[in-house]
This record gives structure tokens, sequence and C-alpha cells, in this order.
């Protein structure tokens, strides 16, 4: 009897324990979880701290500088500097450069081409890929493709803007263009510098020659603009500029430097009803709107957002407009509009003209609520402005469009909201993810 009474006594003491036990059981398995969570969470946020330091980082190179050490390219350099293409490889982040000394150079020269056609030649020379001393020799299958600038920018026919590299062992290295017979007559002599998967400078023993590169190419002062823009899907805006006292100011500048910015023949036309109500002088405000007296590739535009004046540009009426690029995209905006890149119809420095989807319409000659009719247009509201200010240039400002002054503030408002809103985004972002992480840590 008094073992009964024993055994019921323990079993209701286990059934008091055992909820403690399970708790207790409970308490561990969260204390392993939160341990298991502060590792992982450490480990994301040394991930990211280490992956951002690693794109603060990417060095930035000049080719300018670099062959500026090596006296025996100095020929090369100088010409990469002339044509441009000393831009083009500073701002490309994967770039292999065959270099050549100044006798190769000079045996290019001999040829006695055009300065267009010289550019040609030499970005055929540069390889939109990384290849370092190493890799050049470690070529599977005996060879390789690699696109080159000319082939990238569009100016070469077919693939003949490719360059073919073939290891031959031995530590004998040739490249040969894809339109020539296949023969190898340029090999690599030595690495000149290299910045490994970014830039590597080589140098090879001659010119790499290709009938496409070498063809030659008409002077720029020879380029028939209205032509090109008739043919290229321009003409509209072709045949306003055809009889416009605007022309001369185009051909005058296309020696010295010169980028155009043609409406499709469709924003023309649907634009028509606002041209007609233009005076003879705003005419010609607007079309000089649409180029600038310096050349820009689309790289360069693509890689300096910011205003650029144009040919109307001229003391007081600023008549210029805002590039900006998103990846491969690139637009113009003005104080009323904005228009895309679309094609380029010529590319041939120092003459660069492209084709764009509207219209520009200056906000020295419309009003923000102009836009709002215009074709294929959906602009965001604007605040009206009633004030008037008079101008030497009144003839070509709207009566009541905006003064100066009052869109320099606008414009200057924005570009604070942009900055404060994108530097804001990043810090509450990076704030957010800190206390989450703190949060966790004091769990």
């Amino acid at each position: 009897m008094e073992d009964g009474v024993h055994l019921e006594a323990n079993r209701k003491l286990a059934l008091i324990h055992k909820p403690t036990r399970h708790k207790t059981e409970h308490r561990a398995h969260l204390s392993i979880l939160q341990n298991k969570m502060k590792s992982l969470l450490f480990s994301l946020f040394l991930f990211l701290f280490l992956a951002s330091s690693a794109v603060a980082t990417v060095p930035a190179h000049n080719i300018t500088r670099m062959l500026a050490a090596h006296p025996g390219f100095s020929t090369f350099n100088h010409y990469l500097s002339v044509t441009h293409l000393a831009e083009e490889i500073n701002r490309r982040q994967t770039i292999t450069v065959l270099a050549l000394d100044n006798a190769a150079m000079s045996s290019l020269l001999d040829k006695h081409l055009s300065l267009p056609t010289i550019k040609n030649v030499l970005s055929l020379h540069i390889l939109v890929d990384y290849f370092g001393a190493k890799k050049l020799h470690q070529i599977n299958n005996s060879t390789t493709l690699v696109s080159s600038m000319f082939q990238a920018t569009g100016s070469a026919s077919g693939t003949a803007g490719y360059v073919n590299i073939t290891n031959l062992k031995a530590g004998k290295v040739g490249f040969a263009a894809e339109d020539n017979d296949g023969s190898l007559h340029s090999f690599y002599v030595k690495s000149v510098k290299e910045m490994p998967y970014y830039i590597s400078v080589l140098q090879i023993s001659a010119a790499i020659s290709s009938a496409d590169a070498e063809a030659p190419t008409a002077a720029p002062s020879a380029i028939d603009l209205i032509s090109i823009m008739s043919k290229q899907g321009c003409k509209a805006f072709a045949d306003l500029l055809r009889g416009s006292k605007a022309l001369p100011s185009f051909k005058e500048n296309v020696d010295g430097g010169l980028t155009v910015f043609c409406p499709t023949d469709s924003a023309v036309n649907g634009f028509a009803p606002k041209y007609k109500n233009l005076t003879e002088a705003q005419k010609v405000s607007l079309l000089l709107y649409h180029a600038t007296p310096v050349y820009e590739s689309l790289q360069m535009l693509k890689s300096s957002n910011g205003i650029m004046n144009t040919l109307a540009t001229e003391g007081a009426n600023k008549y210029d407009f805002t590039v900006q690029s998103e990846g491969e995209d690139v637009s113009l905006k003005t104080k009323v509009n904005t228009a895309s890149i679309v094609g380029t119809l010529i590319d041939q420095d120092p003459f660069v003209a492209y084709k764009i989807n509207r219209v520009l319409m200056p906000r020295e000659l419309f009003k923000a609520s102009d836009a709002a009719d215009a074709p294929a247009q959906s602009p965001k509201p604007a605040k009206k402005k009633n004030k008037n200010k008079n101008n030497s240039h009144a003839a070509d400002a709207p009566a009541d469009g905006p003064s100066d002054d009052d869109a320099d503030s606008e414009d200057q408002k924005a570009a604070d909201e942009d900055s404060n809103g994108v530097s804001g985004l990043h810090v509450r972002f990076f704030m957010v993810f800190f206390s989450l992480i703190m949060a966790f840590l004091a769990l």
C-alpha cells in the first residue's frame, strides 16, 4: 500500500516538472536558432560590405598617360588622341589595346590615309575584351575571334571588324582581320602594360591589314548633310533645313566638330502645326537647337551626362538641353519635353548624326503646356509661370514663356531633389538594414 502511494506521488511530481523541462528545451532550441541567425546575418553584412568596397575600388585607367611613359609609342599615342579613340578607351572597363611602335606607325602613315580612315584602322587594334600576355598564350583550339571597337561602333561592314587571334605555339601569336585572306602579318611582341581584367596594352609587330578599315572615307566638308538625312528617315527635317538660314551654320561646323540630332519624319510631320506658328527667326533657332558644335560619339554621350549647348546658344538665350543615359539608352531633356536617340545616321569623326523620336522643344520658344498636344508625348505636368521678362532676344521667346531665372530655379530644385532623393534612399536603406542586424544581435 505504501509503495503504491509513493508511485502515485512520483507520477504527479513528473507531471509537474514536464512542462518546465519542455520550456527549457524550447529555450535552448531558440538560442541555437538565434546564434545561427546572427552568424548568417553577420556573413551577409560582411559580404555586402566587401562587395560594395570592390565596386568602389574599380581602378580607372588613362591610355594617354600609360603610353606617355613609353616614348617608343609616341606616334601611336598621338593618333589615339586626335581621333578621340583615347577617350573611348578610357571609358571602357574591359579593353585590350594592340599598340604599334613608331616604326610600325610610320609604315601605316606612308599609305597617306585620311584621318577618319586612320581612326578606322586604329579602332581595329582596340579589342573589346581583356587579353593579357598569359591569356593570349592560353587560347584554346589555337584560334579565337574577337570583336574590335571598329566592329562595336558599327563602322565596319558585316564582320570586318572582328580580329582573328591565332596561337602558333612556341610563344608566337598572330593577328589578322576577319576580312583579309587569312594570312598573318602581325605578331605579338611584348606586354607594355596590364591592369588585370580591365586594360591590357600589348605591342604587335605591324598594323593589322583590313580592306574595309582602309577604304577611303570622305572628308567631313564633303559630306552632304541633306542627302544623308533624307536617305535615313529624316527627310522631313532635311527639307526644313534645306531652305533655312540655319543650313550655313551646320555646314560651317562640320570640319571643326558637329553633332546633329535629327527628328524622324513622323515626329516632324506631327510637329508641323507648331512649326508653322513660329516666326522665321524662331524657326532658325529651333533648327540650330538640334545640333551641337562638338563631336559627341554615342559612347561619349552615354558617359557625359549633363547640360549641352547647341548651335542656337548665344548670350542670354541658352538654348541648352540635358543629356541623360540609362544603360544603352540616351535621352535629351529640354525644359519642355524629352526625346530619345533611336539610331545613328552617320558617325565619321568629327561629324556624327543621330535619329531622335521627337522634335526638341526649347524653353525659349515653348512652354511646358505646349508639349501636352505634341505627338507621342506624355510629359509630367509643370507649374504655370505668369512672370514675363523682356530681353534683347524677345523675338525668339514666347510672350508668356518662363523666364530664365524661373527656369534655372526649377532646374536647380529638380537637381537637388534628385540628388537628395537618391542619397536619402541609400541612407534609409542602410539604416533599415543596419537596424535589423542590431535587433537580431540583441536577441
